[in-house]
């Protein structure tokens, strides 16, 4: 293993919370409800891809941009209220790996004004070498696009890297980028399929970084 890349939310911000509620309350309130675990196959994907994804599996009326809008809205009012929550460890692993000298990335699926906000307030920002965002590729998670750019720009071979992810989406992507992928089971969270990891974690706390080299 050459370089690191991790997802953001879920894996390094507390967030995912913010898109479940908000999507689950906004189609509530329009009067299409959903059960949040309808929610959960959107995980890891871009806001445009899950947003298309309901307007044709529900019928929804207004455009896409509109409902990322409110979506929005309605998630600032939560980070107003909570702040932006660090994943526990997540870190402290990450400034042990910038330590150690491993060429660090972040590839998310939230806008790069998203990706850039949440990092700079937890301190992390400047620990990774390249931030790419899913608005900067062609295609969202599962589809490998976002992992092969910021390995490009990492300049390091895919075979070479590893992936932290926490959604099923997510690991697909990482896999489908010929990436190691460890699967990260926060247990705070609905449980997701990680059955393309190479392995699953539930805490970063015990994660040795010489072990993750020789990966």
């Amino acid at each position: 293993m050459k370089a690191v890349i991790f997802d953001m939310d879920g894996v390094l911000v507390d967030s995912e919370y913010t898109f479940l509620q908000s999507k689950t309350e906004l189609l509530r309130d329009a009067g299409y409800p959903q059960d949040i675990s309808y929610q959960y196959q959107f995980m890891g994907t871009t806001f445009e891809f899950m947003w298309q994804k309901m307007k044709e599996e529900l019928g929804l009326p207004a455009s896409v941009a509109t409902y990322i809008e409110e979506m929005n809205r309605r998630r600032e009012v939560m980070m107003a209220r909570d702040g932006i929550k660090p994943i526990q460890h997540a870190q402290d692993l990450v400034k042990r790996l910038n330590a150690a000298g491993i060429p660090l990335a972040v590839a998310s699926s939230s806008p790069k004004k998203e990706i850039l906000r949440a990092l700079t307030e937890l301190g992390l920002v400047t620990d990774f070498q390249y931030l790419v965002s899913g608005e900067e590729v062609a295609h969202s998670k599962p589809a490998p696009d976002v992992f092969l750019a910021a390995a490009q720009q990492l300049g390091i071979a895919p075979a070479d890297c590893l992936v932290f992810e926490d959604t099923r989406n997510g690991s697909l992507a990482a896999k489908a980028a010929g990436m190691y992928c460890i699967g990260f089971a926060n247990p705070d969270y609905p449980a997701q399929d990680l059955s393309a990891a190479d392995q699953v974690v539930t805490s970063f706390k015990e994660l040795k970084v010489v072990d993750l080299v020789e990966l």
